[in-house]
């Protein structure tokens, strides 16, 4: 605080220090970022990973407040979202990534993915982690062989009203293309107890199910606490959802491709998968983490990922054959 007695150089040197302190925040402020995530299947590992100096938010696709979505990611610099819900992206609102970094980065898996979209849509897009569906069992390790072998254990009597599926009737489609019988779809839809997403272990730990098909991510850490549950992937392949990075300014590529960088460090990938989420990425490490020899608790066998498919975005006709198929099955 000045008296009537501070001299001129004093308040000389008070100022230069506010001066320092006002370009410092102003600094801060320029480089502080704001990443917005969808509400998805993430694991505790990748919410940890995200630098501590940017800010958080989360927004969600699902929710009738619509316009509390566009607030949120108009007001970040990156989003995160998952496939399932890119038809709700206005890709007008984000960048082109610099294609010369991050397209060398990804895997043969990755790319095959992206050439699916169209070119205004491809370029904005940059996956940042693959997770793979797994099945979990409950009180049911005899049926473990048979579900490691193929999906049609899924048709078992003993199942009759004993699955949770996903609240996806894509997904659901897609695996009952695998069963092989007739009229599968009709058939595996009979054996669901209830179409879920969001509560999936819950419903099968404390019902009377026997059989949930649930993103990997989000059940790992079951396993160490409920010694009942038994996890399998289907030799034939899983369902696989893939999330990505958008950025609404290019100004900011540094910072995307530093944080990128420090994620291919080897702990942080022992940590993503060991919690059901997967690096794309072409370097040895990442690479390593997609060659087991069988399919176990640490994740699918280099012959389920192989035959694991992932969901193009659909034209409006294939939207509308897709709900046709789903409305008319079961039908009298």
């Amino acid at each position: 605080m000045f008296t009537k007695h501070s001299t001129r150089r004093e308040f000389v040197r008070c100022g230069g220090l506010f001066f320092l302190l006002l370009l410092s925040s102003c600094r801060n402020s320029s480089q502080r970022v704001k990443i917005a995530l969808q509400n998805s299947f993430y694991p505790d590992s990748f919410k940890d990973i995200i630098p501590n100096n940017w800010q958080q938010n989360n927004f969600n696709f699902g929710s009738i407040n619509k316009e509390n979505n566009v607030r949120i990611i108009l007001d970040s610099e990156f989003i995160s979202v998952n496939d399932g819900w890119l038809d709700k992206v206005d890709f007008n609102q984000f960048k082109t990534i610099d294609e010369s970094y991050f397209l060398d980065k990804l895997d043969r898996r990755s790319k095959d993915f992206l050439n699916t979209f169209e070119e205004n849509k491809r370029y904005k897009l940059f996956p940042i982690g693959v997770v793979p569906y797994a099945v979990i069992i409950k009180n049911n390790k005899d049926l473990i062989n048979s579900a490691r072998k193929s999906w049609d254990f899924l048709l078992s009597k003993k199942l009759t009203k004993k699955i949770i599926l996903p609240n996806s009737p894509r997904i659901i489609l897609s695996i009952a293309e695998k069963i092989n019988a007739s009229n599968s779809l009709d058939k595996l839809k009979k054996q669901a107890m209830l179409f879920d997403d969001q509560n999936i272990l819950n419903w099968l730990i404390n019902s009377d199910a026997r059989v949930a098909i649930v993103p990997f991510s989000l059940c790992s850490k079951y396993f160490k606490l409920d010694t009942r549950l038994s996890v399998v992937f289907p030799n034939q392949g899983v369902p696989l959802m893939w999330h990505f990075i958008l950025t609404r300014t290019n100004q900011k590529n540094g910072v995307l491709i530093d944080w990128i960088e420090s994620l291919e460090n080897k702990s942080i990938i022992d940590k993503l998968s060991n919690q059901g989420w997967y690096l794309p990425y072409k370097n040895y490490y990442s690479q390593s983490k997609f060659r087991n020899q069988i399919s176990s608790i640490s994740g699918p066998s280099l012959e389920c990922w192989e035959k694991s498919w992932s969901f193009p975005q659909l034209s409006n006709i294939q939207k509308l054959k897709l709900e046709n198929l789903w409305n008319n099955s079961l039908t009298p």
